[in-house]
């Protein structure tokens, strides 16, 4: 018996009879009113009665089942980059090639990506039997992934984020490596799909690599300080935070930790731009 044809489905059927429109395909019903229509403008090369092609089903605005010979670029468990082309309230559909956009449900959605974004996934075949997309891909990034050579710390890597929990980021690099951001190390909100330049902090055992979306520490230090500095120069050249301030305080000032403050401003009074006067601090003379 014969397997019921659905739309988001691929399927190899014979052509039948042909007519100004396009060509009819075989539905396996017996009944010709059945028949699949595959328009002039959905066949990529040419077709003749008793022909065997590969289509994608997909339902056409009078939810009649129909086919093109655009079928998806890429096999099920197959993960690639694609493009968000709309969202619903049940999830989104992604461009993989086909005639039509592959849904993918909310279920197996990360995050909220919006029309427009790119992101991991991969196609899976739903409990009806249609394709759909996916955006858990963790388990196939792993297998595609390699271990990091010629790679030292303090590299810069190139990359795709395709997870984020609360832990940090998951990133999966242009050279086929995984690299895991902490999030003590992510300054910002990150989206999936976003590519991000990492700076290389460790190198596992394994191959695998922990980096940073923060500048060196240099810097960071350099861009602290300077933010305190300009902080008092518009203040009086007076700064009443101290290494005694409450923490909630100096983060409601600065968004800094207290930590990073201190450090700061110490290496502000190092380079003679500011004094102490009693617990506080003012502007050198």
């Amino acid at each position: 018996m014969k397997t019921e044809l659905k739309p988001a489905t691929v399927a190899e059927l014979k052509v039948v009879r042909q007519n100004e429109m396009g060509a009819f395909l075989d539905a396996g019903t017996g009944n010709t009113s059945n028949d699949i229509l595959l328009h002039k403008a959905q066949q990529t090369a040419e077709v003749s009665i008793g022909d065997v092609v590969k289509v994608f089903l997909y339902l056409d605005p009078k939810k009649r089942l129909t086919a093109s010979m655009r079928v998806p670029k890429m096999r099920e468990g197959q993960i690639a980059r694609l493009k968000v082309i709309n969202v619903t309230e049940n999830g989104a559909f992604v461009d993989a090639g086909a005639e039509r956009g592959i849904f993918m449900p909310f279920a197996e959605m990360i995050g909220c990506p919006k029309v427009g974004e790119i992101v991991w996934a991969k196609l899976y075949s739903d409990k009806s039997g249609r394709l759909a997309a996916s955006m858990d891909v963790a388990d196939e990034i792993r297998r595609a992934s390699k271990p990091a050579e010629n790679i030292k710390l303090g590299d810069n890597v190139k990359g795709t984020i395709y997870n984020i929990t609360e832990a940090g980021a998951f990133v999966f690099s242009e050279g086929r490596h995984i690299v895991f951001i902490p999030q003590k190390y992510i300054p910002r909100v990150l989206r999936v799909g976003e590519v991000v330049s990492v700076r290389v902090t460790f190198i596992r055992d394994d191959g695998r690599l922990d980096g940073s979306l923060r500048d060196k520490k240099e810097l960071e230090l350099e861009r602290d300080a300077e933010k305190i500095f300009a902080f008092m120069q518009k203040n009086g050249g007076e700064l009443v935070l101290n290494d005694t301030s409450p923490p909630e305080k100096i983060f409601a000032v600065f968004k800094l930790s207290k930590a990073a403050f201190k450090r700061a401003v110490g290496h502000l009074f190092r380079q003679k731009r500011i004094q102490k006067v009693g617990d506080n601090f003012k502007l050198a003379d």
